[in-house]
């Protein structure tokens, strides 16, 4: 059996690639960035989500209250752009959700490449993540969450972080 492409399967009906924000003090431009993968199954098939975590050496399983599923996630951007995403490259989704993981990727990729931390990449961040998952609920929008943007007023580094641009 080929796994590779039974999981890009798998993942295609049940997975989600999601990137949220989140107001914050501590972070440049007043929100953080929280690109995560997940995919969800019922306890008693739950063996495949850790058959995932084994292959790609990553991510966590845990309960998921709100559906009373078994959730397997990925949230380290680290590890999103080094194990999630040149799985997907090489063993692409079929359905429309392909355009979604293509957006997905280029997110980690800026937010890897610390461009989260400059107006403009956190821009094309905030564009990106809001063309994903047209039929989903958001909790801000992305003209909310740019024109709350204070580019010279909000700059804060977080611990560790401080200096660095």
């Amino acid at each position: 059996m080929d796994l590779a492409s039974y999981i890009s399967g798998f993942v295609d009906g049940e997975g989600c690639f999601c990137v949220s924000f989140q107001p914050s003090r501590r972070h440049r431009f007043g929100w953080e960035v929280r690109p995560s993968f997940s995919v969800s199954q019922n306890e008693d098939r739950a063996s495949l989500l850790f058959t995932i975590q084994k292959t790609w050496g990553c991510g966590f399983i845990r309960l998921d209250r709100s559906d009373k599923t078994i959730k397997f996630e990925v949230r380290t951007v680290r590890d999103l752009v080094a194990k999630v995403l040149p799985h997907f490259r090489l063993h692409p989704l079929l359905s429309s959700k392909r355009k979604d993981v293509e957006r997905f990727d280029q997110i980690c990729q800026l937010v890897f490449q610390r461009r989260h931390l400059d107006l403009e990449g956190f821009g094309e961040i905030v564009r990106l993540a809001m063309e994903m998952n047209p039929s989903g609920k958001r909790k801000y929008s992305g003209s909310e969450i740019l024109s709350s943007l204070r580019s010279g007023e909000r700059i804060v580094y977080a611990v560790g972080n401080r200096g660095s641009t």
